[in-house]
Parts: C-alpha cells; structure tokens; sequence
C-alpha cells in the first residue's frame, strides 16, 4: 500500500486471514471443529487490525486453526498462505 506507514507483514496477514476466512465462509462441508477455525480466524483479523501482533499469540491461533481445519484439501491452499503471512513476523523469541 504505497503512501502509508502500515507494516507489510500486517497487510499480508490481514489479506491471507480474510482470504481464508472468505473461503471458509462458502464452503458447505460442515466439520466439527468449524465454530473453532471461525473464532480462531476472526481473532488473526483483529490482531492484525490492530497493528503489529505478538508472535506466540500468532503461532497459537495458526495451530488452533490448522487443527480446526484438519485435512479439509479444499482450505489448504488458504491455510499456507495464513501460515507463509505469520512465518513473516519470525522466530518468537527463545525463553
């Protein structure tokens, strides 16, 4: 986005999150872990709404997500490119 001082890495995040949560939205397979993935989805947005979010919490909502998903091929494809925006922020740092 040229002309302003938002993040890159938050714009590639907030993108890949509302392009999963678009497809999500029109898939008709219903799941038992759809409601998480949805929530999970929804808390990203907001993260990346507000700025530069904390990477463990970013990692922690990814995994919720993938395992949400499972091994739904249709979402795949969104769910590497949530995974690629998040592997932007890096490593979290070590304790």
């Amino acid at each position: 986005m040229a002309g302003t001082d938002e993040d890159p890495r938050v714009a590639e995040l907030r993108t890949a999150v509302s392009r999963l949560r678009r497809q999500l939205a029109v898939l008709r397979a219903d799941f038992p872990d759809r409601a998480i993935a949805e929530e999970e989805l929804a808390a990203l947005a907001a993260m990346a709404a507000g700025g530069v979010p904390e990477i463990p919490r970013l990692r922690a909502s990814l995994l919720l997500v993938a395992g949400a998903i499972g091994s739904m091929s249709a979402l795949t494809r969104g769910l590497a490119q949530v995974r690629a925006a998040i592997d932007l922020f890096g490593e979290p740092p070590r304790p």
